[in-house]
């Protein structure tokens, strides 16, 4: 069995930033596991939602730190243009001993400089990667951890009661827990273009009667090469929004990972030919919706709980 790193620590008692979809519900899985979370969010509506589950709630980050016991744990989880803001209202609070775990879709090299600049102040810093959309966030997300292995230690069974069964892990040095979910968005883009492109022959194809898209969905999800979870969503969106998805949008929407992992590999000059295809390939269905976009569309839709349905004006398939 497992040992963890013993610590003066208090792994158990949790401040949380961040009561959106994802940041919710990984609250309410510590609460749910015996922890105490005292939880902030600029949105009202959201520390409502949290109090609810049994968090205590505060409306400014001050009152966070001053109600957690040192040294802190602070779980960082906004979206990553905010992410300096909010750690910039933090750094005043914190003391020697704190540790901030940064949960966001951050750039990587944001994470390093971050990392320098908390350590001088004699605060850890821990870059995680979180992977598996609110669903993930709820029933056991993946996580990859960034930063020093002496930190990651202390709180390791924090990462393992937040995670899917073996599905937390060190990863490496400052910055690594970031690169490793990037590079990891940007295999997903590669990989739902091809689905895309795939279930569009599919549609498009010319026999006496319309394939069953649906059925070869879920086909193609018992045995085959290429079982998957995103196989399971899209036939989970044919299921709820029908195979022509026709109230969906047809312009596929990019949250940036995508272009910080293709800037990066060009950088490291090495080609990533299919990324930056699937990257051109949402850009392009912006101007130009397609069956393709409605496809990656209802995709984000099922595993990230992205806005699908707003159609553009004059969509239409490809």
């Amino acid at each position: 069995m497992r040992r963890f790193r013993k610590s003066l620590i208090d792994t158990m008692n949790i401040a949380y930033i961040g009561l959106g979809k994802m940041g919710r519900n990984m609250v309410e899985r510590l609460i749910t596991r015996g922890y105490t979370v005292i939880a902030y969010d600029s949105n009202p509506e959201a520390r409502v939602l949290t109090e609810k589950l049994g968090a205590t709630v505060v409306d400014t980050i001050g009152a966070l730190i001053k109600n957690t016991s040192t040294p802190r744990t602070i779980w960082v989880m906004v979206p990553h243009h905010v992410v300096e803001t909010v750690l910039g209202e933090l750094k005043p609070h914190l003391g020697k001993g704190d540790t901030i775990i940064e949960g966001g879709n951050s750039p990587f090299k944001e994470s390093i400089r971050r990392h320098k600049e908390f350590a001088a102040m004699g605060v850890a810093f821990l870059d995680a990667g979180i992977s598996g959309g609110p669903g993930g966030a709820k029933d056991g997300a993946c996580i990859m951890v960034g930063g020093t292995q002496e930190h990651y230690e202390i709180h390791e069974p924090l990462f393992k009661d937040l995670a899917v069964l073996n599905g937390y892990a060190y990863v490496g040095s400052t910055g690594a827990g970031h690169f490793v979910k990037m590079v990891h968005n940007g295999i997903e883009y590669g990989m739902m273009q091809a689905l895309a492109e795939g279930f569009d022959m599919l549609q498009q194809a010319q026999f006496e009667k319309p394939l069953p898209l649906t059925a070869i969905a879920n086909l193609y999800n018992h045995g085959s090469v290429i079982e998957s979870r995103l196989v399971l969503w899209l036939l989970k969106g044919f299921e709820t929004y029908g195979e022509d998805l026709r109230t969906i949008t047809g312009s596929a929407q990019a949250s940036g990972e995508g272009l910080w992992t293709v800037k990066t590999a060009k950088d490291m000059g090495i080609p990533v030919d299919v990324i930056e295809g699937a990257l051109t390939a949402r850009k392009k269905s912006l101007t130009s919706p397609s069956y393709q976009g409605q496809l990656i569309s209802v995709m984000r839709n099922q595993f990230g709980g992205h806005d699908a349905t707003s159609l553009p004006a004059g969509r239409k398939h490809s």
